[in-house]
């Protein structure tokens, strides 16, 4: 690799012989080769880039990539150079010739960003020497665009030398490779009001949609709703495939285009679509079992808007170059509609029920989707060959448009590339290279890629995936195909077809399989009387029929996804509701007992499903949403984790106070991957998870990690079971409290009885000044720390109609004593969890609350409890296990309450200087309220701020922590 100072000096050098020569290079006849040859090659090879690929790597692993380049009028298929760090792009340059004006001419700038811009780079460069332009590609080109639009710089061959330091520090391979070019990128492009490649085309085949939609409904009145959407699906998908196939090399670029010159063009699309089916052989030229799509009728107008849109100069996508993870995206967000034929045969475009409900639809980031992979199917893979891993099944059980299936595929096809370019299989004889391909049981080609057969092979040994919506099934195996085509060329088609006699892709149906993947056909036993579109619904499937020779041996190796997030609430006015059916069939199955508890949600039903149709000793991962490590209703589920996985780990995701953007972008939940390996009869003390906690897009070690032992869980919560969010610091320090002599969770202390508030109809609820006739209600939002907030219902309170209360309930006792009051959703002081204060009688408490309030014959004083609830132990110890604010009764159960031995001088004495404090406290909080001078009101808050340091040093003492415990504790 070449130091700093000699490439400054090979530069120099191209710069005085370019400069020497400039005014005939800038006639026509030096051409762009010539260019790339005599001065792009070695400019970027002083920067220490292996442009030749003198290291011998397979094409896959290049540092830089060159494009075949495919002339059509003006413009070019692909970028001429792709540089790449360990097989990933980081940006493109392409090249022209000396006598194209850079700076002013539009072409040069508008083809450089739709490349960048559709592989979703941030920036990419255009050069003949003479100019340097970089552009940012996160903003969406447009075909009349200045040249200067998005343009980060600009330089000329003069300028070389100057801005020197600058082209070292940003593009040469050394400093990219440690990090120089993504704080360039970060630093200098500019990406408000962006608009992202899977957004935009996302619009673009909605669009399609909505115009098929309505050709189809008018012109086929015969169709029905799942027809006509069978029907839109499948020419989408068509058309889009054969167009990415062009963009590629693999179809003859222009065919689509030249289909719509004249006559039927939906007939002449056909003609394409029959010659496709004879080539790929996939599923999606079946028309054998496809008798809808070939008698449409569609208008010319509607085919003839949607391939203009496809091509350039009127298209900014550039196919060749968009990663399957894009058109994964834009695919899942796309099946979150759906078509509805009006009373009059019209087509409507709407969301889906369930996606409404959701309140969109939600991707899985690429980066997740690689962690996961990674860690189950990476793991399973070391040490193995590919006979071996010839035996392997991979299964998403709901794949969506199958992004982590893609994900794995890509895993695989790089491992096997790896594994042969490491270990050479056996030369093929010199005959059977003709052509280029190889022996046909040769995994190589000459050239050192996968061969197509060997891709095929892969892919159908590997990859198997389950949805309930029959479109999304066609989605996965679509992104599946065009990822089996990737790297194939005219050329090598034409050789599977003519010199091995096969057809190019493989038919997934075998693979990709549509069904309920937690409802069996046992479902039926019960219900013989359905209608079609009820058995349509419910869409039952058994996963040992439909995967017998792998339920065989035992499952599949790796289950990977991420399942829906919904809960399965009541559906009303619906004669047969899915949900409904669901619920009663789960509560009548055993394997599915450990997903029950609270609201039941589909996550912790497929959680289940995903470890169960993993073999032993395979893995599993999944994204879930965190509520599965602490919240009660996921008890049963965690139990049924630590029983059945080994190697357990949760990566989790906390939002938490906006501090960190969501995994999944705009959705108002936190999340977590877990992995692990699946086992039986583990021994209690070998049961453990270690939590590793990160901000929103890392996975990076420097942050929070405990390794968790479910021996410790049942000493803190026995019932509940609560994973905290936790470093090894802080869950040492918890389980060495609870493991003091005189510490037990508040919910084996008999002298206080812990209640959610009574009051939950509203109709009992009334607002009003006048309350000599009615009892106070107590609302969490009332509720401060030592506190009522007096001013938050502005002059008027919530009193119970208790007289139209009692009508139908009975009085309530524990109302005409003194209790503490908790909210159960905090918000009044975010840096609380826990906010509690006494309420002395008559009151009810509203649902929003809990209630605790003592046993008969009980020594302690309620302000010591208070105390104790509103300190920073107990702060500290309920955010370790809260995913959210919410403040249950199992959570305080589970807190760690200090008994007090009532004989011991010291114990007592100290329990009465809290309650001392505390009465204080209470005394300063109302007289804040009240008091209206300024000077006033510091003069109490100093005072509160001294009374609570006072009672967070007692309780210190209480529970013998040392001053190193303390900070701990503090600094969390």
């Amino acid at each position: 690799m070449n130091t700093k100072e000699q490439a400054y000096k090979t530069l120099e050098k191209l710069i005085e012989r370019f400069d020497d020569h400039i005014e005939e290079y800038k006639r026509g006849s030096y051409n762009e080769t010539q260019t790339r040859v005599d001065y792009i090659n070695p400019f970027f090879k002083a920067l220490g880039w292996d442009i030749d690929n003198e290291q011998g790597l397979a094409e896959a692993y290049r540092e830089v990539i060159h494009e075949d380049k495919i002339k059509i009028g003006k413009t070019t298929k692909a970028p001429d150079y792709c540089f790449t760090v360990y097989g990933q792009r980081k940006f493109f340059v392409d090249a022209k010739k000396p006598s194209i004006n850079i700076k002013s001419d539009i072409s040069p700038a508008y083809q450089v960003r739709r490349y960048g811009w559709s592989a979703r780079l941030p920036i990419a460069i255009v050069t003949d020497f003479e100019e340097f332009s970089i552009y940012d590609c996160s903003k969406k080109p447009n075909q009349n665009d200045r040249p200067s639009v998005a343009r980060i710089q600009y330089l000329t061959y003069k300028d070389y030398l100057k801005e020197f330091d600058f082209i070292w520090e940003t593009f040469s391979k050394d400093r990219i490779l440690k990090g120089s070019f993504d704080k360039f990128v970060q630093s200098d492009t500019k990406k408000r009001g962006t608009a992202t490649v899977d957004n935009e085309f996302l619009k673009e085949i909605d669009e399609w949609r909505k115009y098929l939609a309505t050709t189809i409904a008018l012109r086929n009145s015969t169709l029905s709703e799942d027809e006509i959407n069978y029907a839109v699906q499948k020419t989408i998908d068509r058309i889009l495939f054969l167009r990415i196939c062009e963009d590629r090399g693999v179809e003859q670029y222009g065919n689509l285009k030249n289909a719509i010159k004249k006559g039927d063009l939906y007939k002449n699309l056909f003609e394409f679509f029959h010659i496709a089916d004879e080539k790929y052989n996939s599923g999606l030229f079946d028309f054998k079992e496809d008798k809808i799509t070939p008698k449409l009728i569609i208008d010319n107008k509607v085919i003839k808007n949607i391939i203009r849109e496809l091509y350039y100069p009127r298209s900014p996508f550039e196919f060749s170059v968009l990663p399957a993870d894009i058109l994964g995206s834009v695919y899942e967000q796309f099946l979150g509609k759906t078509i509805r034929l009006t009373k009059a045969h019209q087509a409507k475009i709407e969301e889906k029920p369930e996606v409404r409900k959701a309140g969109g639809v939600y991707y899985t980031p690429k980066y997740i989707v690689d962690y996961i992979v990674e860690n189950t199917v990476g793991k399973l893979l070391n040490g193995k060959t590919p006979k071996q891993v010839e035996k392997m099944k991979i299964c998403d059980p709901a794949c969506g448009s199958g992004s982590f299936l893609i994900g794995a595929y890509q895993y695989l096809l790089h491992w096997h590339l790896k594994y042969y370019t490491s270990n050479p299989p056996k030369k093929p004889a010199r005959s059977s290279l003709k052509g280029g391909g190889g022996k046909k049981d040769n995994p190589l080609t000459p050239y050192g890629n996968l061969t197509t057969a060997e891709k095929k092979r892969i892919l159908l040994n590997n990859i198997f995936g389950v949805d309930i919506d029959a479109q999304a099934v066609e989605v996965t195996k679509l992104n599946l195909l065009l990822k089996a085509l990737e790297g194939e060329t005219q050329a090598s088609i034409s050789k599977q077809l003519t010199f091995f006699n096969e057809r190019v892709l493989p038919n997934l149906g075998n693979n990709i399989k549509c069904g309920n993947s937690l409802i069996g056909n046992d479902f039926y036993d019960n219900q013989l009387d359905l209608f079609p579109e009820q058995i349509k619904k419910i869409n039952a499937f058994d996963w040992k029929d439909g995967f017998t020779e792998i339920f065989k041996q035992g499952g599949f190796d790796a289950v990977i996804g991420n399942p829906p997030y919904d809960v399965l609430e009541k559906e009303r006015k619906m004669e047969f509701a899915p949900h409904t059916a669901l619920k009663d069939y789960v509560k009548t199955h055993s394997e599915y007992q450990p997903a029950l508890g609270g609201k039941l949600n589909l996550f912790r039903f497929f959680v289940v499903k995903f470890i169960n149709i993993t073999q032993l000793k395979g893995r599993f991962g999944f994204i879930i949403p965190l509520s599965i490590l602490a919240d009660v209703s996921c008890a049963s589920s965690r139990a049924f984790l630590f029983d059945s996985s080994k190697d357990m780990l949760a990566d989790c995701f906390p939002q938490k106070d906006n501090q960190y953007k969501r995994v999944f972008r705009d959705a108002k939940l936190s999340t977590m991957v877990i992995t692990g390996t699946r086992s039986i009869n583990i021994k209690e003390s070998d049961k453990n998870i270690t939590v590793h906690t990160f901000p929103w897009n890392s996975f990076d070690d420097e942050h929070k990690r405990a390794k968790i032992y479910f021996k410790d869980l049942k000493l803190i919560d026995p019932i509940n079971l609560p994973v905290p969010l936790v470093d090894d610091i802080d869950w040492k320090l918890m389980v060495r409290i609870y493991k003091i002599e005189n510490i037990m969770p508040l919910s084996q202390i008999s002298d206080f009885i812990i209640r959610r508030g009574e009051i939950n109809q509203t109709i009992y609820r009334e607002f009003i000044t006048d309350n000599s006739k009615h009892i106070r209600l107590i609302k969490g939002v009332e509720i401060g720390q030592y506190r009522v907030n007096e001013k938050l219902s502005q002059g008027k309170r919530e009193y119970l109609n208790e007289k139209g209360y009692l009508k139908e309930n009975k009085p309530k006792e524990f109302a005409f004593g003194e209790r503490i009051a908790t909210q159960r959703i905090t918000g009044v002081d975010e840096r609380l969890r826990i906010v509690a204060t006494i309420i002395e009688p008559i009151a009810y408490f509203a649902d929003s609350t809990n209630s605790i309030h003592k046993a008969l014959n009980s020594p302690y004083n309620l302000n010591y409890l208070l105390a104790l609830l509103n300190s920073k132990l107990f702060q500290w110890r309920f955010k370790l296990t809260s995913t959210n604010n919410n403040v249950g009764t199992n959570e305080i159960d589970a807190l760690p309450f200090r008994k007090i031995d009532f004989t011991s001088n010291n114990d007592k004495n100290t329990h009465n200087s809290i309650i001392r404090f505390v009465d204080n406290l209470l005394k300063l909080n109302k007289d804040l309220q009240s008091t209206k001078l300024e000077t006033q009101r510091q003069q109490l808050q100093r005072a509160i701020d001294h009374s609570e340091k006072k009672i967070d040093e007692l309780v210190y003492e209480l529970y013998g922590l040392s001053e190193e415990e303390i900070k701990i504790l503090e600094q969390s």
